[in-house]
């Protein structure tokens, strides 16, 4: 134990002994742990919020929208189809096996919600009492809509988390009444905020926050609120399948079943998210093999200049080197410190590494809105690689070192 002591300090002395050239030599593998740093922390931001956004979507559904159409084309398709439709749920629902049900979503854009003197805008929702089983919305208080409410038509409502905010504040929501349109509604209920707030996208696949919706009843959207008549009926329709069901091969009948139901008017998209899920992740492995070669290369860059010093330095020490071998020093002995000062090098090059991996993951996360998740292994990992290339650079130096006759050493200086 008191040798490697004894090696450990050798090794920071002879170190801060040539500091610039220190330094120099650490620059490589700095670099090369700040790119792997980085690349992993972005790779597992990114995958983190495609994740989120799958959840978000339903690993077990396959979402049906309306495709956006450009404005020569929009005229003509519209001659053909209105766009989604109840007709279009029922349908699936009938003739798709493997289909539990479909849940019909009505989106009205642009709404203001008033309530007790205050106002916000509003996204509204009309769906069904089903919806929670397909889209993830937690409550904080009340509870959701319910069958009842669509059998009667009730004008009830559960507020998004900045709407119940914006309206009321820290005061009580529920029981109260919000004006939507000309149309007075009970709150029944408010969602807690929504952890994906804001809007996530992959594939350009857009999933809107449920923060600042309002969700009616199906029922009462289609009956009581105004609707552009230019716009499609529905905004989207979200199939659950059941247990064994084939999302892809079902996402392939459906949309066989909406070619003919809309006269083959191409005016609907069809989102698998758990075909989202296998295209994701084929992008990350490649996008990890890329990155990895890169870090991999400023990675042997810096086990180059690792070695280059170390050879240096046997030049350099080569009369201490005899000294130390005439006075009983076992070849043992110097291959350990010359070893010793290359894992040295390496860890404090790789833990500046670590720190600008850091940096440049903030950065990037600050300047580019881009999410950046810097995960434990990824440091682990980044640490492991460095200082093994440094050990792996510092073999031929001290094998080389170790290997020299004490008196041609002696001589020689």
């Amino acid at each position: 134990m008191r040798r490697v002591v004894d090696a450990f300090a050798t090794a920071l002395s002879g170190l801060g002994e040539h500091k610039l050239r220190t330094v120099l030599t650490m620059l490589g593998m700095m670099f090369g742990v700040g790119a792997v740093i980085a690349m992993l922390s972005i790779g597992a931001g990114a995958k983190h919020q495609a994740l989120a956004l799958i959840d978000r979507l339903g690993m077990r559904n396959v979402v049906i929208r309306n495709a956006p159409l450009k404005p020569e084309d929009s005229a003509e398709i519209r001659k053909k189809s209105r766009g989604l439709t109840e007709r279009d749920a029922e349908a699936i629902e009938d003739a798709i096996p493997g289909v539990a049900f479909a849940a019909p979503r009505i989106e009205i854009a642009a709404y203001k919600a008033v309530a007790a003197g205050a106002r916000t805008a509003a996204q509204i929702h009309g769906v069904g009492e089903r919806h929670r089983e397909v889209e993830p919305l937690a409550l904080a208080e009340g509870r959701f809509l319910d069958a009842a409410d669509q059998r009667h038509h009730a004008q009830v409502c559960v507020l998004g988390a900045a709407v119940r905010r914006a309206l009321f504040g820290a005061g009580p929501a529920l029981g109260r009444d919000v004006k939507l349109d000309d149309t007075w509604f009970e709150v029944v209920g408010a969602l807690a905020p929504d952890p994906g707030a804001g809007t996530g996208a992959a594939q350009s696949v857009a999933v809107a926050s449920a923060d600042q919706a309002v969700f009616v009843p199906f029922a009462t959207a289609l009956v009581k609120l105004d609707h552009d008549p230019s716009e499609p009926p529905l905004g989207e329709i979200v199939v659950q399948l059941r247990p064994g069901a084939s999302a892809t091969d079902t996402g392939l009948m459906v949309g066989a079943l909406l070619d003919r139901l809309h006269g083959g008017a191409r005016d609907t998209q069809i989102i698998v998210p758990e075909a989202l899920l296998h295209h994701s992740e084929r992008t990350q492995q490649l996008f990890n093999l890329v990155m990895g070669l890169i870090a991999g290369i400023s990675l042997l860059v810096g086990g180059v200049g690792i070695m280059n010093i170390m050879l240096a330095s046997v030049l350099e020490q080569t009369r201490e080197i005899g000294v130390r071998r005439a006075v009983g020093a076992r070849r043992l002995d110097i291959q350990f410190q010359f070893l010793v000062n290359a894992f040295v090098l390496a860890l404090i090059g790789g833990a500046l590494g670590v720190a600008i991996g850091l940096g440049i993951a903030r950065g990037i996360s600050a300047y580019a809105a881009w999410p950046t998740l810097v995960t434990l292994r990824s440091v682990t990992l980044s640490l492991g690689v460095s200082t093994a290339v440094g050990i792996l650079s510092g073999l031929y130096p001290a094998r080389r070192a170790s290997r020299l006759d004490p008196i041609e050493a002696l001589a020689a200086a």
